[in-house]
């Protein structure tokens, strides 16, 4: 029987996947499998603690969390089927060697850098006092969790608010969790809907679905670099032991490594050997979003985004979106990632976009 999300051709694709260049192990020493029965996927809340944790078969996946001290909800961490964590554990939960930059970077997110000239994608408590009348800030507002066999969900509504608390939009998403044999899936989709006037994304860098991954996932770094944002706010990047870092990047139309940052693509996926152990993730992007394909916004140094807003930054100008809603209006967005213990060739990923792309999102 052939699942939504095609685990079972996946599992082949995987097993029969050409070794990779050293240092990483061929991916052929992993046996990625797939099983009959379905494990259960339990969502349970915590309301005190602000948290909805996702369990899989008794084992934990991922948490959608929105504590005070965050500007946003967020998937925090993510787990692989076995269990290593692939997400960045600072601020929230700091491991030695981690890069300590980009506080606003947590699990995974989906926000933007300019909304009504507000920045919602660069908040976090580390902003200066006086800059916070710019920031935007994310609100949960509700959660309705349903547990399942092979697959659960989550429905919650949020809104972007400004610093003073007034609506610019109204959220809601659903996040559908599903896991098979060595295969976990996350989909997002979020409908935005503008409040009581238009609001306007004007092409910006930072946007929109964005996910921070471990130090072992990173690209190896040789210099040190300084990344700024549309307010002139920079954040130094340093050069640190590369030692156990393999990360790389690749997007469906075939670039690799460092590249991949600002050219567009169906899909693209990070992997690497954590603990061990090879790890893919990869990020789906579905042909009914705005600005589809989108830009991939894919730092070496563990950013991996999928921004579609952002085509006159990207472009050098060469091309300007400038997406806007009326008041009242909605668009939606779609994503599916991919968390693999294994490696993943890229006609598998193909195949699995092929299934995403005509879901009935």
């Amino acid at each position: 029987m052939r699942c939504t999300l095609a685990l079972s051709a996946l599992a082949g694709a995987l097993a029969c996947a050409p070794a990779a260049a050293p240092p990483l192990p061929s991916p052929t020493a992993t046996t990625v499998t797939t099983s009959s029965s379905k494990p259960r996927v339990e969502l349970v809340a915590d309301d005190a603690n602000r948290r909805i944790d996702v369990v899989v078969g008794g084992r934990p996946f991922t948490s959608y969390i929105y504590p005070a001290v965050l500007k946003k909800p967020v998937l925090f961490p993510i787990r692989t089927a076995t269990g290593l964590v692939v997400t960045r554990g600072w601020p929230l939960e700091p491991r030695p060697g981690e890069r300590v930059d980009h506080p606003h970077h947590v699990g995974l997110w989906l926000n933007y850098e300019n909304v009504n000239g507000l920045d919602f994608w660069n908040n976090s408590d580390a902003i200066k006092p006086e800059n916070a009348s710019k920031m935007g800030t994310i609100v949960h507002r509700s959660a309705i969790p349903t547990s399942g066999d092979g697959e659960g969900s989550l429905d919650v509504t949020a809104d972007w608010v400004d610093a003073q608390g007034k609506v610019l939009l109204h959220e809601r998403t659903r996040y559908v969790f599903r896991a098979a044999g060595n295969v976990r899936a996350i989909d997002r989709t979020t409908t935005l809907t503008a409040a009581e006037q238009p609001v306007a994304f004007p092409d910006a860098k930072d946007g929109m679905l964005g996910l921070r991954v471990r130090r072992e996932l990173e690209l190896p770094s040789t210099k040190a670099e300084v990344f700024t944002d549309a307010s002139g706010r920079a954040t130094p990047v340093p050069v640190l032991n590369n030692e156990g870092v393999t990360g790389n990047y690749h997007t469906s139309e075939g670039v690799e490594g460092e590249a991949a940052w600002g050219t567009r693509g169906r899909w693209a996926s990070l992997s690497g050997v954590v603990e061990g152990q090879p790890v893919t993730i990869a990020i789906l992007d579905h042909p009914r979003n705005v600005g589809f394909p989108t830009y991939w916004h894919a730092r070496g140094y563990g950013l991996f985004a999928a921004n579609p807003l952002g085509q006159k930054i990207f472009s050098n100008g060469k091309q300007e979106l400038g997406f806007a809603l009326a008041a009242g209006q909605s668009t939606t967005f779609r994503y599916r990632v991919l968390i693999v213990s294994g490696a993943m060739t890229p006609a598998s990923i193909e195949q699995e976009y092929a299934d995403f792309a005509a879901s009935a999102q």
